[in-house]
């Protein structure tokens, strides 16, 4: 079973104690066993896709506990679940605290092609599991394009990120984890670790490129780069570490 180091943070005022969280999906307060209510969340979902929670949910907006082996030999079905249900929405990451449990777990997978032209920097990779996870920029570097969330359906918006970033923390082993990340999967890797900090995408997006799906496809689905709905909407762009309007 693996092993998770305990106690190398501190304590974050308003989050749960280890061994409990609060038990959202049924819409009440009650501290509850986490391992119970991820139990009864896989029983009540044999096909492994597990119901999401969009935006107004409470445990959106809050900082998710830190794991430390609560879920024991449970831990691995909930993760296999988390990416079931990631490959189905589709959605190529997905935090713990969108499928109601808050607890600072994380996976992200995209199975897309590498393509140099991809300004994006894009590239494929293989599902793998972010346990108590944070990231530092390595370089000064933002870059701008338009992202979605699982969370948030419907809508896409223009968000600048760190192009490089250093994600550290553990795997599903109990492995450490320390990489660097360049393009969309650093960016995919700090949409998911806001998530864990009660982040939703939209509190950094230029809230003036805010796009249906209907209006993106139409309008702005010609280039990857955000430039065009910026000139057109009014918002700045950053790419490769200078604005443009």
């Amino acid at each position: 079973m693996p092993c998770f180091p305990r106690g190398e943070f501190v304590n974050v005022p308003g989050v749960e104690t280890p061994g409990t969280v609060r038990s959202w999906h049924d819409g009440g307060v009650t501290a509850v066993s986490v391992r119970d209510q991820v139990c009864e969340l896989l029983a009540s979902c044999p096909d492994g896709v597990l119901p999401l929670v969009h935006a107004g949910h409470p445990v959106l907006r809050r900082e998710a506990g830190r794991y430390e082996g609560q879920l024991g030999a449970d831990f691995m079905a909930f993760i296999d679940a988390m990416n079931t249900t990631m490959v189905v929405a589709p959605g190529v990451g997905l935090a713990a605290p969108q499928v109601g449990v808050s607890l600072a777990v994380a996976v992200m997978r995209d199975p897309g092609a590498a393509d140099d032209a991809d300004p994006r920097e894009r590239v494929a990779f293989p599902m793998r599991v972010l346990v108590n996870p944070v990231y530092e920029p390595v370089g000064d570097e933002k870059v701008s394009f338009f992202e979605g969330c699982l969370s948030v359906p419907g809508y896409q918006a223009v968000v600048a990120r760190w192009r490089r970033v250093r994600v550290m923390g553990w795997d599903e082993t109990g492995a450490p984890v320390d990489e660097v990340l360049t393009g969309w999967p650093a960016r995919i890797a700090q949409h998911e670790i806001d998530h864990l900090r009660g982040v939703l995408y939209v509190d950094r997006a230029h809230l003036r490129s805010l796009s249906t799906m209907e209006n993106l496809a139409q309008w702005w689905s010609v280039s990857a780069h955000p430039h065009a709905a910026g000139e057109a909407l009014g918002f700045p762009v950053e790419q490769q570490g200078s604005w443009t309007q």
